[in-house]
């Protein structure tokens, strides 16, 4: 299978990891298990030391772990270059990366503030255009970027709020990447996972609710798992799908398909 993929040794950044329930530590496992080798990025000091004590626990010999302020093109640019002189080579990206404040997902969507509102799009969207411009010169073999979506890009899911318009710009940033990147042999796809309980999850009301409805009405019955999005980030990653660019796939038990 490891041949099939052709992953193994192939270099792998993922950014966004918070914590043993992020979907990027989900993502990680299931490449570690392929061989492939992975690189960590973080955001603060405290988040360097939660990501070190994750990646001990579950001895993961990681390539490095370097920091990446995604709102600061100048610490992007920084944390690829040191990524570049370690490796040489960047096989794909993992942006796992989304943000609002707190207080623009209270309340109704009208109120949203101005800079609540530039700073969703900044977090949660035009980093990843950032960090496909910074990681591009290391990308000389091709390789695949992928990014991760919610359902809220395309319909309203009111708890999501302004998460929602920057996931939306975040899966059309994809498809004018994946225009760009093309000729390079670099894809670029996103992830539409179905609810998880993430540390970003605790910041939308009735978060349960989400999960009740999922489970009640998707096709399959039940709501995904970390595993579920991680295996399915391995296989855009890889081999398998080396002739599919600019998509959105949902893994969320079906639940996009039901009116």
């Amino acid at each position: 299978m490891t041949d099939l993929l052709q992953l193994k040794d192939k270099t792998i950044v993922i950014m966004g990891i918070a914590n043993e329930r992020s979907i990027g530590w989900g993502v990680a496992q299931s490449l570690y298990k392929v061989g492939a080798k992975l690189v960590f990025t973080y955001r603060q000091e405290r988040s360097q030391k939660k990501l070190l004590k994750l990646l001990e626990k579950n001895e993961f010999e990681a390539e490095l772990v370097v920091e990446c302020d995604v709102n600061n093109d100048e610490s992007i640019s920084n944390a690829f270059k040191q990524i570049g002189e370690k490796v040489g080579t960047i096989h794909g990206v993992v942006h796992s990366i989304a943000f609002a404040h707190a207080a623009d997902l209270k309340g109704d969507f009208i109120n949203t503030s101005r800079e609540g509102y530039a700073f969703a799009q900044d977090t949660s969207a035009y980093s990843l255009i950032a960090v496909a411009r910074e990681a591009k010169p290391y990308m000389t073999e091709g390789g695949s970027i992928i990014g991760m979506s919610y359902l809220g890009a395309q319909r309203v899911i009111p708890e999501y709020k302004v998460m929602g318009i920057a996931k939306s710009a975040l899966e059309t940033t994809v498809k004018y990447l994946a225009s760009d990147l093309g000729p390079d042999n670099i894809r670029v796809n996103a992830i539409s996972a179905g609810p998880i309980r993430t540390l970003a999850a605790k910041g939308i009301p009735s978060f349960n609710d989400i999960l009740n409805e999922v489970k009640e009405t998707a096709p399959l019955r039940r709501n995904v798992t970390q595993e579920d999005v991680g295996d399915m980030t391995l296989a855009m990653m890889s081999h398998l799908s080396r002739g599919v660019t600019g998509e959105i796939i949902y893994v969320d038990s079906g639940y996009n398909i039901m009116a």
